[in-house]
């Protein structure tokens, strides 16, 4: 693989995966970085979007499905989507939360991450996925640990109760 002005193009030479690639970029771009504030710091049209309750965070989750759907049409392993999906779900689920949730989704930045993602899968497609499935088992480990933390509390609690009496 090579690049060409930091867009990665397939051995192939296909002419599809450049301007996939340069599109999703821009798409990237505009949700995460295009507002400068002063300070140096950038947010994009997501932080924006997200500040109207409800519909702000699905609007953005859908613009991210379309990245993610763009990725798997370019050939990204499940475990790579995968991650990207679950990076998604973070900046929605944490940006949910007024005012913390969208200073969280500002800073986060889901699309750009997750087109990191994608060039590094394109540049390393073993390294990609071996790192993907890592980080997919421990993220699932996690979700089952938080699982039996809420299954376990309340039991516990129940259990105390029961035996001041």
């Amino acid at each position: 693989m090579r690049t060409v002005t930091g867009t990665v193009i397939h051995p192939n030479g296909s002419a599809d995966s450049a301007e996939r690639t340069r599109r999703l970029r821009t798409i990237a771009w505009l949700m995460d970085n295009s507002i400068p504030l002063p300070g140096g710091f950038r947010i994009g049209i997501d932080a924006l979007i997200g500040l109207v309750p409800g519909v702000g965070d699905a609007v953005g989750a859908l613009i991210s499905a379309y990245i993610i759907n763009e990725a798997r049409s370019m050939g990204a392993p499940r475990s790579v989507l995968i991650r990207m999906m679950s990076n998604v779900m973070i900046e929605t689920l944490i940006g949910a939360i007024p005012f913390a949730g969208d200073l969280f989704d500002a800073a986060f930045k889901a699309n750009s991450r997750n087109l990191a993602l994608l060039a590094r899968y394109q540049l390393d497609p073993v390294g990609s996925r071996r790192g993907s499935r890592l980080f997919v088992v421990g993220f699932f480990l996690l979700l089952a640990l938080l699982v039996a933390l809420m299954i376990a509390i309340p039991v516990l609690i129940v259990f105390g109760i029961v035996q001041l009496f």
